[in-house]
């Protein structure tokens, strides 16, 4: 059984991927809890503080991803989509991206959440930067140059984006993006 704390957890990062953190208050997670505003209180004093707790559990969430894909028995150039891949596959279908909810927000949040996601950030581009280094090891990616961390840059931009066009557009808009990455990463 989830405890309470892990319940709170989990409650808060649908909502940020839904609607953006700022857009829920601990009142609204009370109702859907189905407990009082002082519960959540007595878990996490502040709004910040729970934000921390969520920010530690994408922080998880993507490590594992990571020594997943790292792991996986696939080709060096499939690891870098299948990584991708595995992340998009959290988010549900009109959902943001949690860390790009939280991004959205970044301005308005307390400076230990800005710090956490940005160090979230940077953690998606390194993960994916090793796996392409990993890729032209092997070598794959042959017409790409040794600062792989742009090609990381440019997928994570276009997934994030891509992810908000689909809430608008339809599944259809990313499955073409989908095959513009796999076509580009030949």
């Amino acid at each position: 059984m989830i405890n309470k704390k892990s319940q709170i957890i989990e409650l808060t990062l649908k909502n940020i991927k839904d609607k953006g953190f700022l857009s829920f208050s601990y009142d609204d997670l009370a109702k859907e809890l189905g407990v009082t505003k002082a519960s959540i209180h007595y878990h996490f004093e502040k709004k910040g503080d729970l934000g921390i707790a969520v920010c530690n559990s994408i922080e998880e969430g993507l490590e594992k991803a990571f020594s997943e894909v790292k792991q996986a028995s696939i080709k060096p150039l499939d690891k870098p989509l299948a990584f991708i891949s595995n992340r998009i596959l959290y988010i549900n279908k009109n959902d943001m991206c949690p860390i790009s909810a939280l991004q959205a927000d970044y301005n308005y949040l307390p400076a230990s959440m800005q710090k956490k996601i940005q160090k979230l950030s940077q953690m998606e581009i390194d993960f994916l930067t090793e796996l392409l280094f990993e890729a032209k090891k092997e070598g794959y990616l042959e017409g790409y140059h040794d600062n792989l961390e742009e090609l990381a840059i440019l997928l994570i931009a276009s997934t994030k984006g891509g992810l908000q066009y689909k809430r608008i557009l339809g599944d259809e808009f990313f499955t073409k993006l989908w095959e513009q990455f796999t076509d580009f990463l030949k």
